[in-house]
């Protein structure tokens, strides 16, 4: 009897594990709420950057335009694309894709995972400077933003360009999130080494391990994240773009009182305690020397290969404090210069905000967009969505 007992809860625990795997997909979409991404729109929850079902529904919908980015997406203020285009209908809704240490890198993988959905798609990318570091992205910045699901799709994704998949494969085995799991790195090395025997023999359990990671991720898609905090703003709707300038610089030094940066009170008031240490810190700093730029061709391959239709948003640092902390002006500007020609050299679109360094109110604090700074954001999405192919 003990030994029934005993294997009894075993046996129920296979039998629910394979049931698990047979389930199809079908049958559990259907429980997702049907609002479920238009909720999602901005919760910025990391379950769906990480998935790829609710991705796969937004861009099926040619009512959303997909803003991708990292940490600055989640400054929503008055002027953020979320509320500007909420109030002020064009005939789309923004989509927010990405948060803090999403580079590069994982970008290529979640395009690549929806590469047959992304031919004529317009988008929007904003890039951050601060990825430009030596040696790009680092393991606690790639880490909790890696998807298992993204990378196991990469294997049997047939939309990209076998060459380019081994470079992205090759660059990602640099990371121990992806050397940590076992089954994926051995099946990352056979593609690489073109190890068939070893390719056939974990393809199946693979292919297992993925169908259980779809089925998380249509799981996590049926219940609604913690998103930031969200007020609809009316204030800025029917205003001309002077008008809005003029707003978001009244703002801008109301919440920036504190200090000479015109970053935002809070911010500086954290910073305070250090600032000393932080001045000259940054003499050695060059953002035009990075690793990120041949992570950033990998992700504009995949989305020249794809057909996509995206605008880039290159946003300055901010140069007060960056010369404060001794960053070299050269290593920004050659920066400014590179990324600008690399976007361009594969036919995209850029709109070059850099020329506003030193402009008060365009970013928040040393890194992130706000008042000023959503306000041209806002312009330039605006033009590029209405203009003709």
């Amino acid at each position: 009897m003990k030994k029934r007992f005993l294997f009894g809860p075993i046996i129920l625990a296979f039998l629910l594990f394979f049931t698990m795997i047979l389930i199809p997909n079908s049958w559990l979409a259907p429980l997702v709420p049907k609002d479920r991404v238009a909720t999602s729109a901005t919760e910025l929850n990391p379950m769906m950057f990480q998935g790829t079902y609710l991705q796969g529904k937004m861009l099926e919908d040619p009512k959303y335009l997909p803003i991708y980015g990292s940490s600055e997406l989640s400054r929503l203020d008055k002027f953020h694309p979320s509320n500007y285009f909420k109030v002020n209908k064009q005939g789309f809704t923004p989509y927010l894709v990405g948060k803090g240490g999403s580079q590069s890198l994982i970008h290529t993988i979640n395009f690549a995972a929806h590469a047959n959905q992304l031919k004529g798609k317009k988008m929007v990318f904003i890039i951050s400077p601060q990825w430009f570091q030596k040696k790009g992205s680092d393991e606690s910045h790639f880490a909790p933003n890696f998807s298992a699901l993204q990378a196991y799709d990469l294997l049997f994704n047939q939309d990209i360009d076998s060459g380019l998949k081994k470079k992205i494969i090759k660059r990602m085995l640099k990371y121990d999130a992806v050397k940590n799991d076992a089954l994926l790195a051995s099946l990352f090395r056979a593609e690489l080494n073109q190890d068939r025997l070893t390719l056939s023999l974990l393809t199946p359990a693979a292919k297992g391990y993925k169908s259980i990671l779809e089925k998380k991720d249509i799981y996590y898609s049926m219940v609604e994240g913690k998103g930031p905090k969200r007020t609809i703003s009316e204030s800025v709707k029917n205003k001309s773009w002077d008008e809005l300038i003029h707003m978001a610089e009244k703002l801008g030094e109301k919440e920036s009182r504190n200090n000479k940066f015109k970053m935002t009170n809070g911010v500086f008031k954290k910073m305070k305690p250090k600032l000393a240490k932080l001045k000259g810190h940054n003499k050695k700093m060059n953002y035009a020397k990075s690793v990120e730029f041949g992570d950033f061709q990998m992700m504009l391959d995949v989305l020249k290969e794809s057909g996509a239709d995206p605008l880039f948003i290159s946003v300055p640092v901010h140069g007060k404090f960056y010369d404060y902390t001794g960053f070299p002006k050269k290593g920004r500007t050659d920066y400014y210069a590179k990324i600008k020609k690399q976007i361009e050299a594969e036919g995209f679109q850029v709109a070059d905000l850099t020329d506003h360094e030193y402009d008060p109110y365009f970013l928040k604090d040393s890194l992130h967009l706000g008042w000023k700074g959503w306000v041209y954001v806002d312009k330039e999405i605006k033009t590029y969505y209405h203009k003709k192919s």
